[in-house]
């Protein structure tokens, strides 16, 4: 892996806030923070989209909203419209849930469906579009399934996980996703990443961005490797 400057790799992280019991502060913290360190983005539920898109105002970071967020069980109905108004309340980037019932029910058309009207409605307007698999709850044959359809409908991310399952990123994951989408799509890494260590793995890896609530831990155990080095 090429060497990194501590920027770049701040620029690489969704410094996230998910919690459902997180309170007014803690948005303004995590926009403070996300502002001082150059995180990419802010990982939000979709509730917290205007508020964080005021807190980061005239601020090149991002707000991502979480759509159809843990368990991806609502209609493409629900989500296109979630996903729409996340985008007209300030949202930069869009996280979606894959609906997991339907892939378990080899609706591969579904997934599609789904799949293409939410990054429609991210182009239209100019958003980044993520997908997110949820691989703990997947076989390999299934994370294979749709990655392949990610590859003809081209949103700009295929994820790991939410965060919210029993397990969340795998290097054996992350390597089976981008040796399907090569080039066509970039993925992302999330959940269970909480040290430097892994997440610079899932990086050589082939993850081009990490969802982290553990950003300030290791872009300062970057900064400790980076000072160790010299």
């Amino acid at each position: 892996m090429k060497k990194m400057t501590v920027a770049e790799l701040a620029n690489m992280i969704d410094h996230t806030l998910l919690k459902p019991y997180a309170e007014a502060q803690d948005f303004v913290k995590l926009c403070a923070e996300a502002k001082e360190y150059g995180f990419k983005m802010v990982a939000i539920n979709s509730g917290e989209t205007a508020r964080c898109k005021r807190l980061l105002q005239g601020t090149p970071v991002h707000v991502g909203a979480a759509i159809g967020f843990p368990l991806g069980q609502t209609t493409i109905e629900t989500k296109a419209f979630e996903t729409l108004d996340s985008i007209l309340k300030g949202a930069d980037e869009i996280d979606y849930v894959i609906n997991i019932v339907e892939l378990k029910n080899a609706n591969f058309d579904f997934i599609k469906e789904e799949m293409e009207r939410i990054v429609t409605i991210c182009r239209r307007y100019g958003v980044i579009s993520k997908v997110i698999f949820e691989n703990y709850y997947l076989t390999k044959d299934e994370i294979k399934v749709v990655a392949e359809i990610a590859k003809e409908v081209k949103p700009d991310f295929i994820k790991t996980s939410t965060g919210f399952a029993p397990g969340g990123a795998t290097l054996e994951d992350v390597k089976l996703m981008k040796s399907i989408v090569g080039d066509e799509v970039k993925v992302k890494a999330a959940g269970g990443i909480r040290d430097l260590e892994t997440c610079l793995a899932m990086i050589d890896a082939g993850a081009e961005r990490i969802g982290t609530s553990s950003s300030i831990k290791i872009i300062n155990a970057y900064k400790k490797m980076l000072a160790e080095e010299k």
